[in-house]
């Protein structure tokens, strides 16, 4: 009889009732081995032989050998030894430098535990002093720290906030500084990693001061523009790339799993999540050792209870007992006891937000379930990688009803062979470049010799800061060389505790629970107004509250606990004015434009809608004042033929649905305006075909950015005032912008070509969640035209010349 897995049963009920919507199995690959270099430290030798290790992987000995030479960013896959590519040439170094320094930067506190354990495995107590510096260090610790450890590993976050501002204090540190290790490089994207650029630039800089140019070694998850993300960080050039994985691989089974549809006019199915949990439970009464993922924390919280639930209903109590959660929020001690249960193999099932996706050891899994798909391809991957550390594995993934989700399970063979998405960041990006430009001149006078660290036009930016009033021109009268400085104007200030690396704007509104007086946190204000209005339901935490007040003024919201049956969607108009075209191009039969909008919001009511069916409770209005801010956005204004094909193929959609549809304008939305000097076409069939064209084009661009949903806006029009014409803008969701446009503008083609097939290829009759209407649009997803938005990008793809793919 053929070999059964945990998993077997269940895969061929899914195949015989039609959820298992695709399957690939790879077949498992021998490790590439080589011997360890000789010219490392005859210490590190003996380190390694005690651990047993006489060979490397390839690509281990590869990163060691460049690392001597040029920066480093090694890209492989899960599990394949990333972390000896930089600790070899850093022991190496402190072997050999008794003063040499080194600083480690991961983007959680469970990495940085994880790596300060592999590190002592080494027992190079004698020379080697790793020591961890966050926000859980004693404070009586600190200082030690300082003097004594040769390896600090940190987060980001601390070296903003902590160590950068301070320099002083860790001279040491910085006049020693050799290696600077950047692990999971992959995280620092978007606006966390345009935050993170400027950091390691700040970084640079003040080892420059000390008279240090320490060399960087970056690891990352496999993506599509390793070397670009590393020069991006870093400011840095000529990074060796090693990608060439001669780790061993496991055998896997690979597969897609649609939940049963319900309705098939609404295309509504089952929950991704009820479904979730009769698959773990059923892998974990199988005998499988299971990581699951969710998004939320709510929804860890949740799928882990009720699978527990589920397995003790079933008569397996003690299995219910080896399944827990796993999220950011927990205590310091709590994270360590449970990665201690995980990797002593203690539990059966840990369900987590992508806190455990990185490369913490874990221990040996079995079977890696992703429910819902987690935001890009790259990340989906590094998670199944999980699966089968050690032998045989199932790297499954349950879709949801998004649009995205949708998309993979018609089209499961192109997903399974889809390149990884690209990681953006500008360091650039206006509000974030000031709020660190203002953070260096604190840490040291800016001056011309900070153009090979800060980049050419600082000083264009730094006179942008003193018109502000935040940093002053100091002149070079009385040096031997006139040289001028900009100096902050108030340096008794601390700016860097000002500036979150996870928002693009300093400008934050503080959360007060009015039951405890407790603050439970804060909110970037260019979302207060549309996540914190009066009567809006917020999670946070996975707990949900509504607000009972916003007070603007006072930049606070007050909140209470909820439990009702409700969540709230924002109904906004949005306005938007280009303010300076960038580039154009003509493409697929229209004028492609990239620019710089200012993008006006006044959230003017909100929806209630049932959790349990989302149908709508009640429409409440709002008197909010409008907000502003300026970003990047590309815009295309379709031709007349087009138009009329789209608003065409809308009408008669409509007619034989007998919809009634009418125009309104909104955030991810629709705006009408007055008669347009181009041919007349009906007005709710034109606005209902741009406005789907736009969602699509919306739900599909983080397959290219590398950025969530959530990131991104929109707008459609039947006349824009600038343009002249209908036109349909998509633009960067976060102030300044991030690098989301400009990906947009320059793979419009596939963006078009992407949207076009999850449109065509949905079977609902009028639009559903999973092709054109949007969980966030700011218009309540009214007027929407399917048929007039699949005709629409047709039409542009044929203009190209190439011909829509079903």
């Amino acid at each position: 009889m053929p070999e059964t897995e945990p998993w077997t049963t269940l895969l061929a009920a899914g195949r015989d009732d039609g959820r298992l919507v695709a399957e690939r199995h790879s077949e498992p690959a021998p490790a590439r081995l080589v011997p360890t270099p000789p010219t490392l430290h005859p210490t590190v030798h003996q380190a390694l032989a005690k651990l047993g290790i006489e060979r490397l992987y390839a690509h281990q000995a590869a990163a060691v050998a460049a690392a001597w030479t040029q920066p480093v960013i090694v890209t492989t896959g899960t599990a394949s030894g990333k972390s000896m590519c930089f600790n070899l040439p850093t022991l190496d170094v402190l072997c050999r430098e008794p003063h040499a320094r080194a600083l480690y930067l991961y983007p959680t506190k469970a990495l940085a535990q994880d790596q300060a354990r592999a590190l002592a495995a080494f027992e190079l107590t004698r020379r080697v002093r790793p020591a961890i510096y966050d926000g859980d260090t004693p404070r009586q610790a600190r200082a030690e720290i300082r003097r004594g450890a040769n390896i600090v590993l940190t987060n980001p976050d601390m070296l903003h906030v902590g160590i950068l501002p301070n320099h002083e204090a860790w001279a040491q540190l910085f006049s020693n500084l050799a290696v600077v290790v950047i692990d999971e490089a992959h995280v620092y994207r978007g606006v966390f990693g345009s935050h993170v650029g400027n950091v390691l630039r700040r970084l640079r800089r003040i080892a420059g001061a000390y008279g240090t140019a320490p060399r960087f070694l970056l690891t990352s998850a496999t993506i599509a523009n390793p070397a670009e993300l590393a020069e991006r960080l870093t400011g840095l050039s000529d990074f060796a790339r090693i990608d060439g994985d001669g780790s061993a691989r496991p055998a896997r089974q690979t597969a897609i799993w649609n939940p049963p549809l319900l309705d098939e006019k609404l295309g509504s199915r089952l929950s991704a999540t009820a479904e979730g949990v009769e698959l773990l439970a059923s892998l974990i009464m199988g005998g499988a050792r299971t990581i699951c993922f969710a998004r939320s924390r709510k929804g860890v919280e949740v799928l882990a209870k009720l699978v527990r639930e589920r397995l003790a209903a079933s008569g397996e109590p003690e299995l219910a007992e080896q399944v827990l959660p796993y999220r950011a929020g927990y205590t310091s001690e709590q994270r360590r006891e449970l990665e201690r249960r995980l990797l002593a193999g203690q539990l059966r099932a840990i369900v987590t937000t992508d806190a455990l996706e990185l490369g913490i050891d874990i221990g040996r899994l079995d079977a890696a379930v992703v429910v819902n798909f987690p935001g890009t391809v790259a990340s989906l991957r590094q998670m199944w990688g999980r699966a089968g550390r050690r032998e045989k594995g199932l790297a499954l993934y349950i879709a949801g009803q998004d649009a995205l989700d949708q998309f993979f399970c018609r089209h499961p063979d192109d997903f399974l062979e889809r390149p990884v998405e690209a990681a953006i960041l500008d360091h650039e990006s206006r509000q974030i470049h000031l709020q660190h430009l203002l953070c260096a001149a604190h840490e040291g006078p800016l001056t011309d010799a900070d153009a090979e660290f800060l980049g050419p036009r600082w000083e264009a930016y730094a006179e942008m800061l003193v018109g502000q009033g935040a940093l002053r021109r100091r002149d070079g009268r009385g040096q031997q060389i006139a040289r001028p400085a900009y100096v902050p104007r108030h340096p008794g200030s601390y700016p860097a505790a000002e500036v979150s690396l996870r928002s693009a704007s300093a400008e934050r509104f503080a959360i007060v629970n009015t039951e405890s007086g407790e603050l439970i946190g804060d909110a970037e204000a260019a979302r207060a107004h549309s996540t914190l209005h009066e009567g809006a339901i917020y999670l946070h935490l996975g707990r949900s509250y509504e607000v009972a007040e916003l007070d603007i003024d006072g930049r606070r919201a007050f909140v209470a606990p909820f439990d009702g049956d409700w969540y709230t969607q924002p109904k906004v108009e949005t306005d938007m004015e280009i303010e300076r075209l960038l580039e154009g191009r003509e493409t697929l039969g229209v004028r492609l434009r990239l620019g710089q909008v200012s993008v006006s919001e006044t959230v003017i009511a909100y929806q209630r809608k049932r959790i349990s069916d989302h149908a709508q409770i009640d429409l409440r209005t709002l008197d909010l004042p409008q907000t502003s801010f300026v970003t990047q956005a590309i815009w295309f204004e379709p031709d007349d033929r087009s138009l009329s094909a789209a608003t065409g193929a809308a009408e008669s959609s409509a007619r034989a649905n007998t919809l009634d549809r009418d125009g309104a304008r909104g955030g991810e939305a629709t705006t009408a305006a007055g008669p347009s000097h181009r041919r007349a076409v009906p007005l709710p069939a034109l606005l209902g075909a741009l406005h789907a064209a736009e969602h699509a084009q919306i739900a599909v661009l983080p397959l290219l950015a590398m950025c969530d949903r959530w990131d991104i806006g929109g707008l459609s029009t039947n006349l824009h005032p600038q343009t002249g014409g209908p036109t349909i803008f998509v633009y960067d969701g976060h102030p300044g912008g991030v690098g989301i446009a400009r990906t947009a503008f320059e793979r419009f083609e596939e963006l078009c070509e992407d949207a076009h097939r999850m449109i065509a290829g949905c079977p609902c009759a009028e639009g559903c969640p999973s092709c054109v209407q949007s969980p966030k649009c700011g218009n309540l997803n009214e007027p929407l035209s399917k048929a007039g938005a699949k005709m629409l990008l047709g039409g542009l793809l044929a203009r190209g010349g190439a011909p829509p793919r079903a």
